[in-house]
């Protein structure tokens, strides 16, 4: 038998001493979760025993793990809740996390995996392969993730501590990168159960959860790699940005999550360190190809050249973002840039109109109440009034905007909105499958799905799935040319993310500082590895 490795290009190998720093940091954090004292010059130093502080943007919604698309409640989730594999949000790489290893491959649709040695929940009770299946079968059952899982046939228990795994797809490439989105809990919890305080294998556990506050301790049974070594995990829910900054600035939290950009230049000369990470997020563009003229991609076009998006990043988002050159960012794994780039080009969005028949009129912009979709929706209004049309905008919150369009009775022209499915992962196949599946976007809300292009997209996409290497970042690259060519539902830009740390005890205004702390590029906070350093 062989082994399968992981296919997707690191993003180590782009990003080198960083992501180095990084697994470092990760791979340093083995000992006991008391505190280590220290001695240099500078006098004592303790390291971990305290409590990791953190304030996040997003309110927590839905804990469990087979169906949430909380930004909240993923992130606390990686610290309590095991997969067979996790994804390291900072360079998008599999680890073993349950597994003992990489699958091993027994055809070309079977591979086995074997769960570590003494691997146990917080309750005490023994991880086996039937928490495993379980775990498997009712995520799959959900819609979203059951897309992304769609590639596996099933789980089965081998044994109490192997997992036979079956593919519906011959050689399966991103077998691991799946198989993290599977978080495994004891077989028989109740939905309810996972929905107030699921339990996990990880090196944290949920001690206490309000809609304010919500408080880690470390997990007494985990035997893994990456042990807690601070005797808590806190967070406050600070969802108002002036609530946050406050916090960080008075050190009541070690870790901010979101900061705007008008703070980072305070932050950073009050001795906060600020990671600033290129993400997937994005403001996106859709058209509504159910009407004339943008069931034409020349009228599509026209538009997406005469859209100052480098203005957008400017004056929006003051710079804290990248105009989109592919369907992913530069930085990203598997990145190549498409063959159709576009920049803004008034010339050229009009010759593209006369070149489609499209005399200007009237255009709905729906928007939602993104503050940033918001501003780029009066941008996109004051561009395409430039070139004649009569731009109007209709903005409501994200439920009443897909409310209205998957109904089917508006009749919008585009949208503007934002959306991030890169807090599931980064190859490229799950990230074409959040809105170039076979779904709600294409099917629904474009009214795209039944094209020809589509299709050819779709074929695409199953072929790279039992590829790997060049021949696959080739399909890839086809399908990212489709994408830019078709422009029927396409990032105008790629957000980054801003993430506040107290890196230096001794700038902490407490004293307290948190050691291998790295910001990511998409929502949530990841503490694994990390701990408290005292002055």
């Amino acid at each position: 038998m062989k082994k399968l490795m992981n296919s997707a290009v690191s993003r180590r190998a782009f990003l080198g001493g960083t992501a180095a720093a990084s697994a470092l940091a990760l791979a340093a954090c083995g000992g006991d979760t008391g505190g280590e004292t220290t001695g240099d010059e500078g006098g004592e130093t303790t390291s971990g025993g305290g409590t990791i502080t953190a304030g996040s943007a997003y309110a927590p919604s839905e804990y469990n793990p087979t169906k949430t698309s909380s930004a909240f409640c993923l992130g606390s989730n990686w610290h309590v809740l095991e997969g067979l594999y996790g994804t390291d949000p900072h360079d998008y790489s599999t680890f073993p996390e349950l597994a003992t290893g990489d699958p091993e491959q027994v055809d070309d649709t079977t591979f086995t995996v074997t769960i570590r040695e003494g691997a146990a929940f917080s309750d005490g009770n023994p991880v086996t392969a039937a928490d495993v299946v379980e775990a498997f079968d009712r995520t799959k059952a959900d819609a979203t993730y059951g897309a992304f899982l769609a590639p596996i046939d099933s789980l089965e228990a081998t044994d109490d501590t192997t997992v036979t795994v079956k593919t519906a797809i011959a050689n399966f490439s991103l077998l691991k990168e799946r198989l993290a989105l599977v978080r495994v809990f004891p077989a028989g919890t109740t939905d309810d159960e996972l929905s107030n305080q699921p339990v996990g294998s990880g090196p944290w556990m949920y001690d206490a959860i309000t809609d304010n506050t919500v408080d880690l301790v470390p997990n007494p049974n985990y035997n893994g790699s990456y042990p807690a070594e601070d005797a808590g995990l806190h967070y406050d829910i600070l969802v108002d940005a002036t609530a946050r900054m406050t916090a960080q600035q008075n050190a009541t939290t070690l870790v901010m999550e979101s900061v705007t950009a008008d703070a980072i230049e305070q932050l950073e000369s009050a001795g906060c360190k600020v990671d600033k990470i290129q993400g997937f997020g994005t403001r996106f563009i859709m058209f509504n190809t159910t009407k004339a003229p943008w069931d034409n991609k020349v009228a599509r076009q026209a538009i997406m050249y005469a859209l100052k998006t480098d203005q957008m990043v400017d004056n929006i988002f003051n710079g804290l973002a990248s105009t989109a050159s592919s369907y992913i960012p530069k930085d990203f794994p598997n990145y190549q840039e498409a063959a159709t780039v576009y920049t803004y080009d008034e010339e050229k969005a009009k010759s593209l109109l006369e070149e489609a028949g499209v005399t200007p009129g009237d255009l709905k912009i729906r928007c939602t109440d993104n503050t940033q979709a918001s501003a780029m929706a009066t941008q996109a209004q004051q561009d395409l009034t430039a070139l004649g049309f009569n731009a109007t905008i209709a903005e409501e919150t994200s439920a009443a905007t897909y409310a209205a369009i998957d109904g089917g009775t508006d009749d919008f022209d585009i949208l503007i909105a934002p959306g991030d499915p890169s807090c599931w992962g980064a190859d490229p196949d799950l990230l074409l499958n959040w809105w170039y599946g076979d779904n709600v976007w294409q099917q629904t809300r474009t009214g795209w799905g039944g094209s020809e292009e589509f299709a050819q997209i779709r074929e695409l996409m199953t072929a790279a799935l039992g590829q790997s290497g060049d021949e696959q970042q080739a399909t890839w690259k086809q399908i990212y040319d489709l994408i830019a060519d078709n422009v029927v539902l396409y990032p105008l830009i790629h957000v980054q993310t801003a993430t506040a740390s107290w890196a230096d005890a001794s700038t902490s205004p407490t004293g307290t500082a948190i050691e291998g702390f790295e910001g990511i590029g998409t929502t949530g906070m990841n503490f694994i590895g990390c701990k408290t350093v005292s002055a």
